[in-house]
């Protein structure tokens, strides 16, 4: 594995930045201790600019290269996740129900790495433009930097970034042209109906029965109405209502997510669990409403951008160590529009093992941070040399 000779040399510090990151986890977009010590850290650095206060807390630095060129943003995210912590570690979780278990104070680590190297020798023409942004696991700060403005502000031509990835060999890389990560869609349906003694059921509207109706039926659209060769997700993650075992309640209530990539099957998931929703409340007599929200667009990474990527991928981690027919994933990101708006290439970086992120003893292998650093600043160098 050839990293970047400098970048080896402040491993360690990459490894306390990282370390103090996981200790204060932040949630959505107040990632403000976040955002501060990012920027203590890029005026060490002596980057060139510092915009703060995009998306309410997210940062972009701006480090001049030699001469006129293209701008390259590099997106690394800093939120966590609203969990408790198990791993027991030294550095773990400062503040109860939170804990970084996504490795989004690796990704911010590579990214503050890649800064520091690339201000100090500036082999490059052109701009970097480094993208700290909030609210990747709920909110979208993604979209909210995009419809800020951020792009046109700063003159970005491609944008990249990389996520770690456990079920991967360690400094291995991981992607694929066209779809990466999938739509993520939300759907709540609140169910009424007319609470009573459960003795007496004939003088209660019962809402169970419609709820059960509605979540099995919703079961059936990837089974009946969806064409079996594309992929399509529909989960009832949530069916509620009751408090006592001798009281018909007078309410309940259903909810899911469902997962796309094609905007027609995205129509027709919506349409169909309104058409449920509907026959079902006729059939039993309930008022049932439904409320679908669309979420994250599916992460579409541009194919000569991914070329450009991968090239730089296998002189860092070697021919053999880069994957470029990856399997697209049923997760999501907000990435995705930030490659609505720009062409670039979304990679996944191994982290050889250990517990999947989102799980609460997971930790981010600080032995891959040099090489995602490295993998950002031969990008820059490549796409634009001197």
């Amino acid at each position: 594995m050839a990293i970047v000779n400098r970048i080896g040399d402040f491993a360690d510090d990459m490894k306390t930045w990282r370390r103090w990151l996981h200790a204060h986890p932040e949630l959505k977009l107040d990632c403000h201790a976040t955002a501060a010590f990012v920027v203590e850290k890029l005026r060490e650095f002596g980057v060139d600019e510092i915009h703060e206060g995009i998306a309410t807390s997210g940062v972009v630095a701006i480090i001049e290269g030699q001469g006129p060129g293209k701008t390259t943003g590099l997106r690394a995210d800093m939120d966590a996740l609203p969990m408790d912590e198990q791993t027991g570690l030294p550095h773990a979780s400062t503040v109860p129900g939170r804990m970084h278990a996504c490795g989004h104070d690796g990704h911010t680590t590579m990214l503050l790495g890649a800064a520091r190297y690339l201000t100090e020798t500036r082999r490059f023409t052109g701009r970097v433009a480094l993208i700290f942004q909030p609210a990747e696991e709920d909110i979208g700060g993604g979209r909210i930097m995009v419809e800020e403005g951020m792009m046109e502000r700063f003159g970005i031509n491609e944008v990249y970034a990389l996520h770690n990835d456990p079920g991967l060999a360690e400094g291995h890389f991981s992607t694929t042209p066209g779809p990466i990560m999938a739509a993520v869609d939300t759907f709540r349906v609140p169910i009424t109906g007319k609470g009573g003694h459960g003795a007496y059921p004939h003088e209660a509207v019962d809402p169970i029965p419609p709820a059960l109706a509605i979540a099995t039926a919703c079961q059936t659209i990837v089974s009946r109405n969806h064409n079996p060769r594309e992929d399509l997700v529909v989960s009832v993650t949530m069916v509620q209502s009751g408090s006592a075992d001798n009281v018909i309640p007078a309410s309940a209530f259903v909810g899911g997510t469902v997962r796309t990539f094609s905007p027609q099957v995205r129509d027709m998931v919506e349409r169909r669990i309104g058409e449920i929703v509907a026959g079902s409340a006729a059939a039993y007599g309930v008022e049932a409403t439904l409320d679908y929200e669309r979420g994250y667009p599916p992460t579409v990474n541009h194919a000569e951008q991914v070329e450009k990527a991968a090239a730089v991928a296998r002189g860092v981690a070697g021919a053999d160590a880069v994957e470029m027919a990856r399997d697209r994933e049923m997760g999501a990101e907000d990435f995705s529009y930030m490659l609505e708006a720009r062409p670039g290439a979304f990679l996944f970086l191994g982290q050889g093992g250990g517990p999947s992120v989102h799980h609460p003893e997971y930790d981010f292998n600080d032995e891959i941070a040099p090489v995602g650093a490295s993998f950002f600043a031969r990008l820059v160098e490549t796409l634009n040399p001197v």
